[in-house]
């Protein structure tokens, strides 16, 4: 393995100094062996003419884009890494703005004339045997997509560097991992999230089964246990799915993570009771931010300790919002037009906190928030009370509008007790005024839900997070 003062320089290399790569694997449609990933090509060979390009990853299949960027990496100029959601009318302004010059895919991308004079090199999910090519090393830019304001994704762009800056190689974790851990996750590794389960696993001389949109919940866990996973990360939301699914007993993990959105105490005390076994890790990050810190207490929130600390990284609150300086932050954006941090080197997370004696709690986002008559309220902050009832597995707070208060605060909730077991609508009745009383208890008036409904499952986004509804 390479040591700070000769650092590494691709993935791949990495894969090279590996000692147990017999033992390890990538999964998903299909399952390929980390010797095979090595030494081996899902590109038909065609890596040379791909050398210094700028470019468009878009595929279906999650191991052919895993299998795709192992082999890209250290290689291209450039990777952009389209999520499963990208429409046909973004192409043309993510391949203008990218400056692609190549596109590799495995499958038919409609037709566009911005396409027409792109090099198309097929991946696919699958390897065959090759000699790796030795070819000039260069840093590859990887660029990720986040919603825009104005419809186009914004365009992110990380290195290697950045993106591993966060992973402990030295197998020295407090989640247990080290040679042999078998991740999973629910996320997307097209997306920060499950990029960085996807470089774990990877650099940590793990393996990974990858997750797939078309795949059931309950398919997935059923083969999340099949592969004997170890370490498993996904969003709260995601887990609250999990825990619904009678398969949640076909996964003993070791370790859990959570990120993506707010872990409330009512979600850790359910992952801590259902799997007594297992380490409870829940992680801050953000596609520009980068990893700031993950927690291991099994406590909401955050030690207010952290903040302020020089260190890897920084952090502090301005106008009640999170912000963060470290190696981990993005380099810029494509556009250039704006940048990622401050000119301290700060990234304002928009994630807004609330320092209350020693800890610090996520109360939601700056652009999330509801206006009660002038008042703000937090979605998240409700639901952190909703959802303690003992009864409730997730619930999902929006803005109602309203023509005197401009808007009023609603709530839908997902019973533990699905709506067709036998529990009755006078049972549904008591437990929502149970509800009522205890965000009574607990927050100011215009906080306080003037609708709740009780709903059979909510909306969860290919990101793994909440689809909030807005009348």
């Amino acid at each position: 393995m390479r040591n700070a003062a000769n650092p590494l320089r691709s993935i791949r290399e990495r894969l090279s100094y590996s000692a147990n790569c017999s033992r390890r694997f990538l999964c998903g449609t299909s399952r390929v062996s980390i010797v095979e990933v090595a030494c081996g090509t899902s590109l038909g060979g065609r890596l040379e003419e791909l050398s210094g390009r700028s470019i468009l990853l878009t595929t279906r299949d999650q191991l052919a884009a895993a299998l795709a960027l192992i082999e890209l990496d250290g290689v291209a100029s450039r990777i952009i890494i389209c999520p499963p959601e990208i429409i046909s009318a973004q192409l043309p302004f993510v391949i203008a703005k990218g400056g692609v010059d190549a596109i590799v895919t495995d499958y038919e991308v409609n037709d566009h004339e911005c396409l027409s004079s792109l090099l198309r090199v097929t991946c696919r999910a699958a390897l065959t045997p090759s000699n790796v090519e030795q070819l000039e090393h260069r840093p590859t830019e990887w660029v990720l997509l986040t919603s825009g304001t104005t419809g186009m994704p914004k365009m992110v762009v990380h290195s290697l560097a950045t993106l591993a800056a966060a992973i402990d190689t030295t197998h020295n974790h407090t989640d247990g991992q080290g040679t042999g851990a078998v991740w999973g996750t629910f996320y997307d590794i097209r997306r920060y999230g499950g990029l960085q389960v996807f470089l774990r696993a990877l650099l940590g001389d793990g393996s990974l089964v990858l997750s797939s949109t078309a795949e059931p919940l309950a398919d997935h866990l059923e083969r999340l246990g099949a592969r004997g996973v170890t370490h498993l990360s996904g969003t709260p939301s995601q887990w609250r799915r999990a825990l619904m699914s009678p398969h949640a007993r076909a996964i003993a993990p070791q370790y859990v993570r959570l990120s993506g959105e707010i872990a409330d105490q009512a979600i850790l005390n359910s992952l801590r009771s259902f799997y007594p076994k297992a380490a409870i890790g829940h992680a801050f990050a953000s596609t520009e931010a980068g990893v700031a810190f993950e927690v291991n207490d099994c406590l909401a929130g955050f030690p207010a300790a952290a903040l302020g600390k020089r260190g890897d990284v920084e952090m502090r609150i301005r106008n009640d919002s999170l912000q963060i300086r470290s190696n981990r932050v993005a380099l810029r954006y494509l556009d250039g037009e704006n940048g990622v941090a401050d000119e301290q080197g700060f990234v304002d997370t928009g994630d807004m906190v609330e320092l209350c004696g020693d800890r610090c709690y996520f109360l939601g986002r700056r652009n999330g928030v509801i206006n009660v008559g002038g008042l703000k309220v937090y979605p998240e902050e409700v639901e952190a009370v909703i959802n303690r009832h003992p009864a409730v597995r997730m619930s999902m707070v929006w803005s109602q509008k309203n023509p005197i208060t401009g808007a009023l605060v609603s709530a839908e909730i997902v019973l533990k007790q699905a709506p067709d077991s036998g529990i009755t609508a006078e049972q549904i009745a008591d437990l929502r005024r149970e509800v009522l009383e205890m965000c009574r208890q607990s927050l100011p008036p215009h906080k306080i839900p003037a609708t709740i409904r009780c709903v059979s499952a909510l909306e969860v986004a290919t990101a793994g997070k909440l689809v909030r509804q807005r009348a």
